[in-house]
């Protein structure tokens, strides 16, 4: 028995129109799925009251940037990795010094640029020395000998009597901070991995219907 193969160039061109579909459809779904789980990451951050700029910090990016790809990838970040990283991880946090962490009251204020404000930036700004308060039950303070103004921010007393002023909790120390876990990103991530292979065959069907 004798056996010949011949290749057509129609079985060429239907093998080499079969691979394109195949890009086409690999880089679709690779679209979907980052795209999908960006839209997740974004609902949660919101979802958990963490603001829509926070959300907005979530990136996807599809590879290749042009052209298709039978191993396009996709890439789902955020340009907040601390913020969302911490949300999502729920790390304790303790001071790099060893020492206290200070949390600001309301009565501090904010810092430069909306930021928050530190004990050292606090005297700087407003003229006053922190005084050290230790209390064995609940939080330690660094209080001020001033007043509260309109806003409700601790300042200097301008009575030259003493007339009005009083000790003012400017911010709580406390030796560290426990960071409630109000993300689970792991979750989407996995369910968006779970999708690819039907989101591919549902592109690659799709491409050929078409």
């Amino acid at each position: 028995m004798k056996l010949k193969l011949d290749i057509t160039p129609d079985l060429v061109a239907a093998m080499a129109a079969e691979v394109k579909a195949g890009e086409k459809a690999v880089t679709a779904a690779m679209r979907e799925a980052g795209t999908g789980l960006k839209t997740a990451w974004r609902g949660q951050i919101t979802g958990a009251g963490l603001g829509p700029r926070l959300a907005n910090s979530i990136r996807s990016q599809t590879y290749p940037k042009a052209g298709e790809s039978l191993n396009a990838a996709a890439l789902v970040w955020s340009k907040a990795p601390v913020i969302v990283g911490a949300h999502d991880t729920g790390p304790l946090i303790r001071s790099k010094d060893g020492f206290w962490l200070a949390i600001p009251t309301p009565a501090a204020g904010r810092g430069l640029r909306g930021g928050r404000i530190t004990p050292g930036e606090w005297e700087r700004r407003r003229g006053l020395r922190l005084r050290f308060v230790y209390r064995r039950r609940g939080p330690s303070l660094l209080v001020a000998e001033g007043r509260l103004n309109s806003r409700g921010l601790g300042v200097a007393s301008r009575s030259k009597t003493g007339r009005g002023r009083t000790t003012v909790p400017i911010f709580l120390l406390v030796p560290q901070v426990k960071l409630p876990k109000r993300l689970n990103l792991d979750r989407d991530a996995e369910r968006a991995l779970d999708s690819v292979p039907g989101l591919i065959v549902a592109n690659w069907v799709e491409g050929r219907i078409r």
